[in-house]
């Protein structure tokens, strides 16, 4: 059986990235590794839609109207309004960047960050993916995930960032361990050498955990023990917004 349109429309939308928001056609027809015909075909009808936009250069970017209807997905709409307050609040104590994150198969998925100017340099944007390994977001995420899912990520190769990725699985065991007895991720300079990740999980109503917060500071002048308090009153905080019951002990 061939592929689909709908495989081929995904495919076109897939060849933008964060690296390259804005593409050609002809660029688009080769990262989408479809005819040049059929890719223009398919861009036209998208760009009609409004999925994509056309340029004064010719060149096509994502279309607000592919936006607005991401921006409908449950799991991210509601999550994101009920933790804003406490992210903002998060945020004017440190002054540094606070992010908030969900699952997503094996990898984080951003789904808001608020940073200020003097804030410590770190990759990660709203929509970006990184994986849970390298991240103090994604090692609450992978902590509390299935066992299964953490077997699948520990059986994959772990990509290393720096000299300080943890890329042995049974290192990386520990450090789940160690989530779960304390509650809270410190990731050191995994994903930068100058930053400092520190994550508490954001409950859901059934007691699950549906979303991790952290904020990111500098390295080498911060003490991550500082700000574990304030890390863990916000996903509290987001927590008992998302309707999550009380925990047993603090």
């Amino acid at each position: 059986m061939g592929e689909t349109v709908t495989g081929r429309v995904l495919r076109v939308l897939a060849a933008f990235t964060a690296e390259r928001p804005e593409l050609g056609l002809t660029e688009l027809s080769r990262r989408a590794n479809l005819p040049l015909t059929t890719a223009h075909r398919l861009v036209s009808e998208l760009a009609e839609w409004g999925a994509l936009e056309r340029g004064t250069d010719g060149r096509y970017r994502i279309g607000l109207r592919l936006w607005e209807v991401g921006a409908l997905a449950p799991r991210g709409l509601g999550l994101r309004e009920s933790a804003m307050p406490f992210l903002e609040d998060l945020y004017e104590v440190t002054r540094q960047n606070v992010q908030l994150a969900v699952l997503d198969g094996t990898e984080v998925v951003y789904l808001e960050r608020i940073s200020g100017r003097g804030a410590v340099n770190v990759i990660t944007r709203v929509g970006g993916r990184l994986p849970l390994h390298a991240t103090g977001v994604g090692l609450v995420l992978l902590a509390n995930a299935d066992p299964e899912l953490q077997e699948q990520v520990l059986a994959a190769p772990l990509k290393r960032y720096t000299a300080k990725t943890m890329c042995d699985p049974g290192e990386v065991r520990r450090a789940l361990a160690e989530v779960r007895r304390t509650g809270v991720a410190v990731s050191d300079g995994q994903i930068e050498l100058i930053a400092l990740s520190i994550a508490a999980p954001v409950h859901g109503p059934r007691g699950d955990v549906v979303a991790a917060l952290s904020v990111v500071v500098p390295a080498e002048t911060s003490d991550a023990r500082a700000y574990i308090p304030v890390v863990r009153a916000a996903a509290r905080g987001i927590s008992r917004t998302l309707g999550a019951p009380e925990p047993r002990h603090r």
